[in-house]
């Protein structure tokens, strides 16, 4: 079977450079189906954050080509790049949430600037939220909330305008093993509801326990894709 007619996510021979003497990605060759969850693993410094920048154009490819859904990056004019990210949900190490808004504020948000309707807004917000386990949460504010509810705010609000990919950097990073295999059952969730799932990780234990397919890159190259992988670093 060809698998290249499923593949969400395409990159061929992208490299990034930086300034002369600063390569952070070297003749990337990647593809990625829609509905799979993908770890990036590798050790610090190895072009994993660079790479996730890439997908929401946050930076640009130096050199080859890389889709992601219908855009092409290599040609995305700067006008498109809102509607790029649209389609892509972002989470972070540190949440990035709005102190002065609730939990259901910071996740309605995310729908108010691309003008959907208060009706339709109320109605995913509390589905969303559901979904992370915090509809009993959603007047707290984020000061209120423990470390672990935040990032699962920062999760729903990255879902609420339905992306077809979910890019998570580090997403359990700041918190302690309980709380961090709670988001991961939390992503576990969205993924089986379809969404695409990319997760850049140093946590060995999620990811040999919780398998999926293991992308690994180092310096710049990737140097292991496998299947149900395991993490194979010690940092």
């Amino acid at each position: 079977m060809n698998t290249d007619i499923m593949a969400l996510i395409e990159l061929k021979d992208v490299t990034k450079k930086y300034d002369k003497s600063t390569t952070a990605l070297r003749h990337i060759d990647l593809s990625i189906n829609s509905g799979e969850f993908v770890y990036l693993v590798g050790p610090s410094g190895a072009g994993k954050s660079s790479l996730i920048r890439l997908f929401y154009q946050e930076e640009k490819l130096t050199s080859g080509s890389m889709k992601v859904g219908e855009f092409d990056l290599t040609r995305l004019r700067k006008k498109d790049v809102p509607l790029l990210r649209r389609s892509i949900g972002v989470v972070f190490q540190d949440y990035k949430l709005l102190p002065k808004k609730t939990a259901f504020e910071n996740v309605a948000y995310a729908m108010e600037v691309i003008g959907e309707k208060p009706r339709h807004i109320k109605k995913r917000v509390t589905e969303v939220l559901e979904l992370v386990g915090l509809k009993h949460k959603m007047r707290s504010f984020p000061n209120q909330l423990s470390g672990g509810e935040q990032q699962r705010v920062a999760i729903a609000r990255a879902i609420v305008n339905n992306p077809k990919v979910l890019i998570a950097d580090e997403p359990t990073g700041n918190l302690d093993p309980e709380i961090s295999w709670e988001i991961m059952q939390v992503l576990e969730r969205i993924n089986l509801q379809g969404t695409t799932i990319i997760m850049a990780t140093h946590n060995s234990t999620i990811v040999n326990n919780l398998r999926h397919r293991v992308v690994a890159i180092e310096e710049g190259r990737i140097v292991r894709d496998e299947e149900e992988g395991e993490y194979g670093y010690h940092d």
